[in-house]
């Protein structure tokens, strides 16, 4: 198993005043405004009901009076698009359940990384679904006090998803609709505010809309709202606009597989540090460190070895990290032991032809891509390089009967993957678990649906890609009793070539670079 994607998978298991007649006597909970704005709008099975929206009209920037036509969609669970063009220049946005992207006229087209991507993930699930689903999704709310918004008074809540994408929800206080939120996504500050509700299926719709995006302001007039009419997936997908050849996927991870099958042996030269970061969402909305634990890490015959050298930025106490040499020494001990079972092992298929199920246990992206449907390739630039961008998603067809577990979990996932062209090597993956998956069947662990993970690879030493970060959230329910949400952040640094090998156990040679 190839080093990120075993590193990945080790961390892993690791007072208000009456308003307009309305006598309020205390401020009233988020979840009592919620719960109001839900009736406002045409009550939950109303909403509920809506599986795909679609909204056009025309848009005026208000900055210099050009204008054009607006169009945003939505579609059951999270798929979500919006293009506008003002005085012939167009905007658009897009969510497609896997990847998002984004494109204007002043930076083109590119997908969506890291807290872009984040929050417009957000922002499409807010679209198809409201605030309605905020205890399934784990996402904390919270008063954000009283606003004014056009002269009216408001109630705030303040929506904070578990990988820590806020949204700001203003709500009449007489009436209970939303009349604005605030988003970020794209690195820009969205205000959008809404008036001339009307009734669309039983659902309150708003058909003006002001949008501040940025530093500039437009004004929506919507034409028409209609609610589950078919929408074509592709409606959401990265839009095709390069007419330059792509490489052939399969053959490109082929390529990616060779490169990742001299990984371990590279990685047999390099000593690096690990940092593992614990977060957990506060009462009041804001994502916290609560722990952070620093190793050392080394390969010795294609297992990792971690020594914890820190703890919340302090080394560890001489006795403390005696007991960790040991640790450390003790597991280099196993790995000369297992080393020797799995050649006996091999040994013992030779003679026999038999299969065995223990001989080549190393699984690699190339070999999950191998699993999934690869979806909507592209070119972009990524950190500065050339690279090939496609979405994958589980492959219905695949059989798994006699795949490895790792291989299983990684064959539920769907997500986004960027591998550098020249290199041939995975620049990036962000992926999502699309269906519960469960442990030792579901006696050891069961993971719920949604959990997110992010890597993200560097170039080191001119000759191979390594880690430099990974984000993992999920929540997880540990044998059959204890459910836990992991909100982890893991940092990769400080690679230097390994000047000694590791032998006999002796673990002083595990700690000099």
């Amino acid at each position: 198993m190839n080093n990120w994607f075993r590193l990945l998978i080790l961390a892993l298991f690791c007072g208000v005043l009456p308003v307009s007649g309305e006598t309020v006597s205390a401020q009233q909970s988020p979840a009592a405004i919620l719960k109001k704005a839900t009736r406002a709008v045409g009550g939950e099975k109303a909403l509920r009901a809506v599986n795909s929206r679609e909204a056009t009209g025309r848009v005026k920037r208000l900055s210099d009076g050009a204008s054009g036509e607006f169009n945003a969609m939505s579609q059951q669970p999270n798929l979500y698009t919006e293009r506008f063009d003002a005085g012939g220049f167009e905007t658009a946005v897009g969510f497609n359940g896997k990847s998002g992207w984004f494109r204007d006229a002043q930076n083109g087209l590119r997908t969506l990384t890291g807290a872009a991507s984040r929050d417009f993930q957000a922002e499409a699930n807010y679209r198809n679904n409201l605030w309605l689903n905020y205890k399934q999704d784990k996402s904390k709310i919270m008063s954000g006090g009283r606003a004014e918004v056009n002269g009216k008074s408001a109630n705030v809540v303040v929506l904070t998803t578990a990988k820590n994408a806020t949204t700001r929800l203003y709500f009449d206080s007489v009436s209970g609709l939303p009349v604005r939120d605030d988003i970020s996504t794209n690195g820009l500050a969205k205000t959008f505010e809404y008036d001339d509700f009307r009734t669309v299926d039983g659902v309150s719709e708003p058909f003006a809309i002001t949008a501040t995006i940025g530093t500039e302001k437009y004004e929506i007039k919507l034409e028409k709202v209609t609610h589950n009419a078919q929408v074509s997936r592709a409606e959401f997908d990265f839009p095709k606009l390069s007419n330059e050849p792509l490489p052939d996927i399969p053959t490109l991870v082929k390529e990616v597989q060779a490169h990742e099958d001299q990984l371990d042996a590279i990685l047999e030269k390099y000593t690096y540090t690990q940092t593992n970061i614990k977060r957990e969402i506060s009462k009041d909305g804001a994502l916290r460190e609560t722990e952070l634990e620093k190793f050392q890490v080394t390969t010795y015959k294609g297992y990792v070895v971690l020594r914890l050298i820190a703890k919340n930025g302090k080394p560890l106490a001489s006795d403390e990290q005696t007991k960790e040499d040991e640790r450390a020494a003790k597991r280099i001990t196993e790995i000369e032991r297992e080393a020797s079972k799995k050649e006996e092992r091999k040994v013992q298929q030779t003679a026999s032809g038999a299969p065995n199920g223990d001989v080549g246990q190393r699984i690699s992206i190339a070999e999950v891509l191998r699993a999934s449907n690869l979806v909507n390739p592209r070119r972009e630039r990524f950190r500065n390089r050339d690279v090939i961008v496609f979405d994958f998603e589980p492959n219905p067809n695949f059989d798994f009967s006699d795949a490895k577990t790792f291989l299983k979990f990684f064959g539920k996932t769907s997500g986004v993957i960027w591998i550098d062209e020249a290199d041939k090597q995975v620049a990036r993956v962000e992926a999502v678990l699309s269906d519960s998956f469960k442990v030792g069947g579901g006696l050891v662990a069961n993971l719920k649906k949604g959990a997110a993970f992010t890597l993200e690879q560097e170039r080191v030493g001119n000759e191979v890609w390594l880690p430099s970060n990974a984000d993992i959230n999920l929540s997880v329910k540990v044998l059959l009793v204890k459910g836990i949400n992991i909100n982890a952040s893991i940092r990769y640094g400080n690679y230097e070539k390994f000047n000694s090998e590791v032998k006999n156990a002796n673990v002083d040679e595990i700690k000099k670079p």
